[in-house]
């Protein structure tokens, strides 16, 4: 018996969601906390991940205490407090600013297919993880990542390309994330085995 299904996601204890779907084979680890995102399909985040108004592709890997979409405080106000946009957690006669929540929850950060996301990782809002990119571990993302880049740092810069642009690109032809679940069967030795050269020479 397989451990994860196509139905419905694998969740860990300790979960806190709202406003989360999923597509097939996911997996949530422990104490995550999700808030307006949607997984698809294969993704998985490993536990302690906090993720807010985000997209995150298929096969995505995201490892432990990885932090995407975080929160903004209004810098151009009076106050960063958010006793003025949360304001009915404090008055009685107040209520909260559903303006500023809207401007948060528009400001999604997406992540792409095949992308891995290093323990400790920070991908702001409004930033796009290009398809097969890598974020290094404890990297903050504050600008968009190209498909099958490796960033690293604070704030994250590119190190170095994964493959050629000519390979990047025949990849992203191929979409292989967008396989069915039995092709994907099929294929895993070669998954295993193969490199990127090689496997594109089998399959493109």
């Amino acid at each position: 018996m397989t451990r994860l299904r196509a139905e419905t996601p694998f969740i860990h204890p300790d979960c806190e969601m709202s406003d989360a779907s999923f597509g097939r084979y996911v997996e949530i680890g422990r104490g995550t906390r999700l808030a307006q995102c949607h997984f698809d399909d294969y993704a998985y985040c490993d536990r302690y991940a906090d993720i807010a108004n985000a997209s995150v592709g298929k096969f995505a890997n995201i490892a432990a205490f990885v932090r995407i979409g975080a929160t903004d405080h209004p810098m151009d106000k009076a106050s960063l407090h958010h006793f003025h946009y949360r304001a009915a957690d404090y008055f009685e006669d107040a209520a909260d600013d559903a303006d500023w929540f809207a401007h948060r929850r528009s400001r999604r950060a997406v992540i792409g297919h095949d992308t891995w996301l290093g323990h400790g990782a920070q991908v702001r809002p409004e930033v796009t993880i290009g398809h097969g990119a890598v974020v290094a571990g404890g990297a903050i993302v504050t600008r968009d990542v190209p498909p099958y880049m490796i960033v690293a740092g604070i704030p994250a810069v590119p190190l170095r390309a994964r493959f050629t642009p000519q390979v990047a690109d025949r990849l992203m032809a191929l979409a292989w994330w967008d396989w069915p679940h039995d092709a994907l069967r099929s294929a895993l030795e070669d998954f295993r085995t193969l490199s990127a050269e090689a496997f594109l020479e089998r399959y493109a």
